[in-house]
């Protein structure tokens, strides 16, 4: 019996107790036969019955999670090299599944990359089992792009598909020229003689095939010795297959029956040429799908200037620790996360915000990873390093999107799992019905149709089909400041029936704001008088009213004696006036009578506003209403959701009054107010009945459970973590615009990947029976196998052009 032994981390492990749950939960799972849980190292060491190992690491993951110790996963991206077609794909997908620990594995064609989640962190088993299967791996880290090979695998194909033009060139000519052009056969003929023109086509397509072909028959046949033919195996054989044919032809001619000598040197010579072409054009279009990745990259600095032992010195950005003071320069990039501690400046944070109007930092304010110092100089303190930036996060979440499988993978990846098979046999059957009830001679009709049959089918298209419209898709939305976190959201966004909202910080700002202001006198007098009170109270209406004093320019007097009354306002003298503010309760403690003030306050109050009341030395002098206001995007956002045929619904905290006044300068279709975080998930699902699929967009720590809830979370960027780990999407400015893009991307990548889908296979449900010679039957031409493999490359070059259209979608302007 083999055993294995898988080594993870365990979290949650406290004392003795916890060791002993931990192990009776591991234990209890079926195929393992021994576990050792480590509180010191909260580790634990298992030994899986080799034969059951499969499928394991989710039982005992799920046994930790249910016992409150879950098992700690790592998510390792691997460089996967020797993929051309979604059958290799399926093939490295099977043998990463079957390593202890896997508990999820996506592999992406498109970009070559292995997205593995493991509870053992070593890359070794995944590297040695990707191997098995005759492909090589290595370890990506967060934001690798695997750039410098894909650029060395382009260059290498160029050289490849050059140096096999050259060779095929003259094959070409001499060949299908005699064919077209009779006096080039004459010519031929009478020179150096048909013996000898074979000679020399023997010896140009021998090197074209041991040469820039070899590629094809040392991926393909070991893939055929292990019963798991690819696209390089009906290459190998289709190419191969007219070059022994023709090989015999041209020094055996009597091992083959009277009138079926020819050659078709030219056939294996121009098939690997154009093959070789297609992939090249492939493989620059495909490295144009992780601009995104790449723009993000580009955008961490690789040194910083970190004060160490009272010196300036010159540190790479991989060295900074958490506390590390950093020296901004004007035009310095900010290298990680942190706060302000000296020196004041704009900084453009258009990479996080999407907004082009640099922001003012000074002492306090946040700096994020990526941005850039402007004119002044600054000292900031690293709050986040490494892989706990924004920068870093966004960075992943952007992979983790790339690298992710839509539910309708699964369908493509049931098709191709038999698909080269499938297409083997059908060349075999072709070969057998020309040489059964073809016309004489049939043997090369059945050779032509064979061959043409196993080149022109395309498994690379069907495989390119959805991850490179992913690719491409998640790529524009992380432009727009989407990040799609899990890859399903993308798919079923686009098929969104409501769209419900929070209101505070996801269709406001989230604070108040003077939006009334009502009052006998001057009203600049009157608000510089209430401002000057107020200033001396931490209330956020306390904080609007002053900010809107400032925001006019006004002067504020100083005020005295303030004192405040809890639960009913504050009192003060300003130039010798006595000053009230407050609610109605406030003025009869004043023994002021506001009853016509109270009625304007009722009358605005129904407008979902804060009313405060104002007395001057005991008479009414007016009230100012505040309100949280609306995102500049806000309205954009609503209108732009029901265009493309999305109800929306608001779904708040906050008072009825309120929350039907947003809706009510929105439009929107349904409000539910009032309601607590569990009052959020009962909203969100009476808006589900019916089968309706609905969208949640919220930002704080009491929406986590509404996203969850929802059939997809949408995130605000700027809100609290606990929302953004709750998400499926997450908006990095904090635009509400940012939901109509996410709508209109999911159902752009949508549409492209069906479009893929649908040329990859109606192009082989309709040119398989072509090249099989249905078309001669009657009547018509019979396919070359040279125009077979032009038509196999141009498939996939189209699939991947297709996708490389998503990078030019354009959304409304909703900011």
């Amino acid at each position: 019996m083999t055993v294995q032994r898988l080594d993870f981390e365990i979290d949650g492990l406290s004392c003795a107790g916890c060791v002993g749950r931990a192990e009776r939960a591991i234990s209890s799972v079926s195929g393992v036969t021994g576990a050792e849980v480590n509180l010191a190292t909260r580790s634990a060491r298992v030994a899986l019955d080799g034969p059951n190992a499969r499928g394991v690491s989710e039982a005992i993951n799920g046994a930790l999670k249910a016992a409150g110790y879950p098992a700690v996963p790592h998510r390792l991206r691997l460089r996967i090299e020797g993929m051309t077609c979604a059958s290799c794909v399926a093939r490295v997908e099977d043998a990463l599944s079957q390593v202890p620990g896997v508990t999820a594995v996506t592999v992406n064609l498109a970009d070559g990359v292995a997205s593995v989640t493991t509870l053992d962190k070593d890359t070794a088993p995944l590297i040695a089992a990707v191997k098995s299967v005759g492909y090589d791996a290595t370890r990506l880290e967060t934001g690798d792009s695997a750039d410098e090979k894909t650029d060395r695998e382009i260059r290498q194909l160029r050289r490849s598909f050059i140096l096999a033009a050259v060779l095929t060139l003259p094959i070409f000519v001499v060949e299908m020229g005699s064919h077209a052009v009779p006096a080039i056969h004459h010519f031929i003929a009478n020179t150096i003689g048909m013996q000898d023109s074979w000679m020399i086509q023997f010896v140009l397509a021998t090197l074209v095939l041991a040469g820039p072909g070899r590629m094809f028959f040392a991926k393909g046949f070991p893939a055929l010795w292990r019963r798991a033919p690819d696209m390089n195996s009906l290459v190998a054989i289709g190419a191969g297959a007219a070059w022994a044919y023709s090989s015999v032809a041209t020094f055996r001619p009597q091992w083959l029956p009277d009138g079926t000598v020819a050659v078709y040197f030219e056939a294996a010579a121009v098939i690997v040429t154009l093959i070789l072409l297609g992939r090249w054009l492939e493989a620059r279009a495909k490295g144009r799908t992780s601009a995104a990745i790449k723009r993000l990259v580009s955008l961490r600095p690789d040194t910083a200037r970190v004060e160490r032992e009272g010196e300036i010195r010159e540190v790479a950005v991989d060295d900074i620790k958490r506390g590390d003071r950093i020296h901004l320069r004007p035009g310095d990039r900010i290298p990680v996360d942190g706060v302000v501690r000296e020196g004041s400046s704009f900084v453009d944070e258009s990479m996080v915000t999407g907004e082009p109007v640099a922001v003012e930092k000074t002492k306090g304010a946040a700096l994020v990873a990526g941005t850039v110092n402007g004119n002044g100089a600054l000292v900031m303190r690293a709050t986040a390093v490494g892989a706990d930036t924004m920068l870093a996060r966004i960075i992943e979440m952007v992979e983790e999107a790339q690298g992710s499988r839509l539910p309708v993978q699964d369908l493509v990846n049931r098709i191709t799992s038999w698909f080269v098979p499938a297409v083997m046999g059908v060349a075999l059957v072709t070969i057998a019905f020309w040489l059964i009830f073809g016309p004489e001679p049939a043997l090369p009709f059945a050779l032509v149709s064979g061959v043409s049959v196993l080149i022109i089918a395309c498994p690379c298209a069907m495989g390119l089909a959805t991850p490179m419209s992913i690719m491409v898709g998640t790529g524009r939305a992380a432009d727009l400041g989407v990040l799609f976190r899990r890859g399903d959201a993308l798919q079923s966004l686009q098929s969104v029936d409501v769209v419900a909202f929070d209101k505070t910080g996801t269709l406001t700002l989230g604070k108040p704001q003077v939006t009334d202001i009502t009052c006998e006198g001057d009203e600049a007098d009157f608000l510089s008088i209430v401002a000057a009170v107020e200033a001396a109270s931490d209330h956020p209406l306390a904080g609007a009213i002053v900010a809107e004093a400032k925001a006019r320019g006004l002067d504020l007097p100083q005020a005295s004696a303030v004192q405040a009354v809890p639960g009913h306002g504050l009192s003060g003298v300003v130039d010798d006036r006595k000053v009230a503010i407050g609610n109605a309760r406030m003025m009869n403690e004043a023994d002021v009578d506001a009853a016509e003030l109270i009625a304007q306050a009722e009358r605005l109050a129904e407008q979902g506003r804060t009313i405060v009341l104002v007395a001057i030395d005991g008479k009414p002098a007016g009230l100012l209403g505040l309100a949280d206001t609306l995102k500049p995007a806000a309205k954009a956002t609503i209108d732009a959701l029901h265009a493309r045929g999305v109800q929306t619904a608001l779904i708040s905290g906050d008072s009825e009054p309120a929350a039907r006044a947003i809706a009510s300068e929105l439009g929107i279709d349904h409000v539910v107010a009032g309601v607590l975080p569990d009052g959020k998930v009962d909203a969100v699902r009476a808006l589900q009945e019916g089968g309706r699929k609905l969208a949640f967009v919220g930002d704080g720590i009491n929406d986590a459970p509404a996203l969850a809830a929802a059939d997809i979370g949408i995130a605000m960027g700027s809100g609290t973590d606990v929302a953004v780990e709750s998400a499926d999407v997450v908006l990095v400015s904090g635009n509400p615009g940012g939901v109509a893009e996410a709508v209109e991307i999911s159902r752009r990548t949508l549409r492209n990947i069906w479009q893929n889908l649908g040329w990859a296979f109606g192009y082989n449900v309709l040119l398989i029976p072509v090249a099989a010679g249905l078309l001669y039957v009657f009547g018509g031409p019979l396919l070359s196998p040279q125009l077979a493999a032009g038509a196999m490359a141009l498939s996939s070059v189209l699939v991947v052009t297709n996708a490389l259209r998503l990078r030019r979608v354009k959304t409304e302007a909703l900011s």
